[in-house]
């Protein structure tokens, strides 16, 4: 019987990721069994389930054995009658979007503009591009440990100044600027540039992606380069994995150690719909 077997944990590369096989989400996953999944994920930063069929009620109700589960953006693209549910998707109903057709197309971490930052966020591939589409993830865990020690002493004590506001051209450059009211209502925010688990106890980075953020405490000509040097850094080929969407794959991604980016598709010529669960705190 599917999901009766102990659950195979493979690791997708060297340095980030682990592949779950054996498995039913919409099943019973034994305590034992799950113990294990969430372990790998805490360790290796994203969990890969492939060939899963699952109804929104159920990606809820699995999301939640990770943790409390939030809506905490753009509330219009709510699945209907399962909030908790972001749909990410070009299709329309009755001429208007039912989802966002894209985002997070620059490396980030989800909801760095927030005082205290989702911890994961699931997300579902129900209908995907024949190209395109992609997602990218990067193992902050695996950065932080690579940097050179002079770096990681320099670096200890510092934070870095995120501003929603000076974000959004490079996130989001088709958009209008910020009006007045988001002006306000968008105040910059400061977190550790070495972030602390707080389950594993390790050591991440958390610099974003090409945004130009600056750093606590210093003026723009010696923020600047570290900043920048920080995120090439964090982005390199070695702490990443691009993952090439299937339908029925489950990603789940612990934004407190890995960063992601989103690609483009042909949204004019074909379809996409994932959707997207996200984890408030830890279990």
């Amino acid at each position: 019987m599917r999901g009766s077997a102990m659950p195979e944990l493979i690791p997708i590369t060297e340095t980030i990721g682990t592949e779950v096989r054996g498995i039913d989400v919409t099943g019973r996953i034994s305590d034992h069994d799950f113990e294990r999944i969430y372990r790998a994920w805490i360790d290796t930063t994203i969990l890969l389930i492939r060939g899963q069929k699952m109804t929104p009620a159920q990606q809820v109700e699995f999301t939640r054995r990770f943790g409390e589960v939030l809506a905490y953006t753009r509330s219009r693209f709510n699945a209907d009658d399962h909030p908790e549910i972001l749909v990410l998707s070009n299709l329309t109903r009755d001429g208007k979007p039912i989802g966002s057709a894209y985002s997070g197309r620059v490396w980030h971490s989800d909801g760095a503009y927030l005082t205290d930052p989702p911890t994961g966020s699931m997300l579902y591939a129900r209908e995907i591009p024949p190209v395109g589409g992609d997602t990218w993830y990067g193992n902050m865990y695996a950065a932080y440990d690579a940097l050179p020690v002079e770096i990681k002493d320099r670096i200890a004590d510092l934070k870095v100044v995120i501003s929603r506001v000076q974000s959004r051209p490079y996130n989001y450059p088709d958009r209008p600027p910020p009006t007045a009211e988001e002006r306000e209502e968008w105040v910059d925010v400061a977190h550790p540039i070495v972030k602390v688990h707080d389950v594993s106890g390790r050591k991440a980075l958390y610099v974003g992606g090409n945004v130009p953020w600056r750093i606590e405490g210093m003026d723009e000509e010696e923020s600047r380069p570290l900043i920048t040097f920080l995120q090439e850094f964090a982005t390199m080929p070695r702490f990443t994995y691009r993952h090439r969407w299937q339908v029925g794959d489950i990603i789940l991604w612990d934004n407190r150690s890995a960063m992601h980016m989103a690609t483009y598709y042909d949204d004019v010529n074909h379809r996409r719909l994932m959707h997207r669960t996200t984890l408030a705190a830890a279990r």
